[in-house]
């Protein structure tokens, strides 16, 4: 695998070391915006392929900057996917799992992790969180961002599927959201830090106040000469999708079209305000999604593009993911094909800033090199976890350098409607031994298992693919799943908690 790139001149890469070295040592590091995507496939931005969608910003953003071909998140699906961003630690050691949070859980991503913000703070980082959490809200908001290093929250504490949502507006003028979403909890909340704002939600409204909330921050960290991180993880473009008036009706690609334009301008937006303020030359901006598209909702799903199957599977259409990495006179633009993941954000945002790791067990490795020096990755091995991750099993499949292997495979109601039978629910837990091999730079698509016959070559190289994945296992340690910890009904946000009856009673302007 390798780079294709222009490459760096010696005195770029001189003026680079330099930069480095006088940012990390000075009052003015980098600051970090990181925007995370909500079920959104490989296939379903422009600059990835796909053919009718508007993604102007994020084209800009791909085209003067770094796209990623080979980028992984962590789980099929999202708290896990999000926890593993923010530790940079596989979802199984820090207990987000089995599958995610609800309103009423008693669990959250454990107060014990410690998260990107977390990790900047001491440097004096001014952190906010705005969009989806779904870590976790718990007693007394225990679990909030505000308890995890961020100084400020505007969002949803989970998925905004998770209330009735059937009488509300998702595009104007009066269009109700598609479907009935999860019944008989109270209605979606927006929260500023602690404190209920809203409730329910206005989607017209949503992306503006976000957009609204990200210009004050960044105007107001560079007004103070404070380094600063946003982390953005938007609701956009999971289930169902919404658009304001700015938005609906404008793309080609229906709802979910919609949906991703109004997300692409608020980054354009973003983009904007850093420009405005004069920063945008000391920011790094790293976008990607938190798992494959919801492909039992159809058009309204997403698209893997040319990858096998989605969201809730361990095959690439759920967990590789489109991925851009954005910093003027830094990065170079171009295309990598380097391994990397969602978990070396953590020490990559680390080390450009200057700050001490945790110490714990990272999973995430350092991809400075392959941001601004056209290096080679420093992650050997990407490990694929079902959504239900156990001592039992293990994981489910390894990929190493272009190979990847699958010990288990099972399809996943959220990758129902597609030809492939393998990504359905009825495809149940299927073992594989000798494991299925596939070569993913010549069948990204997974669709032709690599014969074992006559091939001592590829019989050595699972060889070495058994040993990698028996090294990394040895280190695992499962924590106490945070999920399993269950639902207490009166943990479930209401802006009038006195009221009567619940929970429909828990509305509010």
């Amino acid at each position: 695998m390798g780079t294709n790139q222009v490459e760096m001149c010696p005195v770029a890469r001189l003026i680079f070391v330099v930069y480095l070295l006088v940012t990390t040592c000075s009052a003015s590091p980098p600051n970090f915006v990181l925007l995370f995507a909500d079920d959104l496939g490989f296939g379903d931005l422009g600059c990835y392929g796909h053919p009718t969608s508007i993604t102007p910003n994020l084209d800009r953003l791909a085209a003067d900057g770094l796209r990623f071909t080979d980028f992984y998140c962590t789980s099929p699906v999202c708290s896990p996917s999000r926890a593993s961003l923010l530790t940079g630690r596989y979802q199984t050691r820090s207990g987000v799992y089995p599958g995610v949070f609800y309103p009423g859980s008693r669990g959250g991503l454990p107060l014990n992790e410690t998260t990107i913000a977390e990790v900047l703070k001491p440097l004096g980082y001014a952190t906010a969180a705005m969009g989806k959490w779904h870590l976790g809200l718990g007693q007394n908001g225990m679990y909030l961002p505000t308890r995890q290093g961020f100084d400020h929250f505007l969002g949803v504490p989970y998925s905004h599927d998770m209330g009735p949502c059937q009488n509300l507006t998702c595009f104007p003028p009066d269009i109700k959201c598609f479907g009935h979403c999860d019944q008989d909890v109270v209605t979606i909340p927006l929260m500023y830090d602690d404190i209920i704002k809203q409730q329910p939600v206005d989607f017209l409204d949503l992306e503006r106040a976000y957009s609204d909330f990200a210009t004050d921050f960044i105007t107001m960290s560079a007004k103070k000469k404070q380094p600063f991180f946003l982390y953005y993880p938007s609701h956009h473009t999971h289930y169902p999708q919404f658009a304001g008036p700015g938005a609906a009706g404008w793309s080609r690609r229906g709802p979910f079209g919609d949906s991703l334009l109004e997300f692409d301008s608020t980054v354009g937006n973003l983009l904007s305000t850093l420009e405005n303020t004069g920063v945008l030359n000391n920011t790094l901006i790293l976008f990607t999604a938190d798992n494959g598209p919801e492909l039992m909702r159809m058009s309204r799903g997403g698209n893997a593009g040319l990858l096998k199957c989605g969201k809730g599977t361990t095959y690439e259409g759920g967990m590789r993911e489109p991925a851009i990495a954005y910093w003027p006179g830094i990065i170079t633009p171009g295309v990598t094909h380097e391994l990397a993941s969602t978990l070396d954000i953590l020490p990559t945002f680390a080390k450009l800033a200057g700050a001490k790791l945790p110490m714990v067990q990272l999973d995430g490795v350092d991809m400075t090199d392959i941001l601004v020096n056209q290096g080679p990755s420093k992650r050997e091995a990407m490990m694929f976890y079902p959504t239900d991750p156990s001592v039992r099993y293990g994981m489910f499949a390894l990929r190493l350098g272009k190979y990847k292997a699958h010990f288990y495979t099972r399809g996943a109601g959220h990758s129902e409607t597609t030809p492939d039978h393998d990504c359905h629910i009825i495809s149940i837990l299927t073992p594989h031994d000798p494991p299925l091999l596939f070569d993913l730079e010549s069948d990204p698509s997974e669709n032709y298992p690599l014969s074992l016959q006559g091939r001592p070559d590829l019989q050595a190289l699972l060889q070495k693919i058994q040993a990698v994945r028996e090294k990394f296992e040895a280190t695992m340690e499962f924590g106490e799943s945070q999920i399993d910890k269950g639902i207490d009904p009166n943990l479930e946000p209401c802006c009038t908690p006195q009221c009567t009856p619940k929970p429909s009673c828990c509305q509010c302007d």
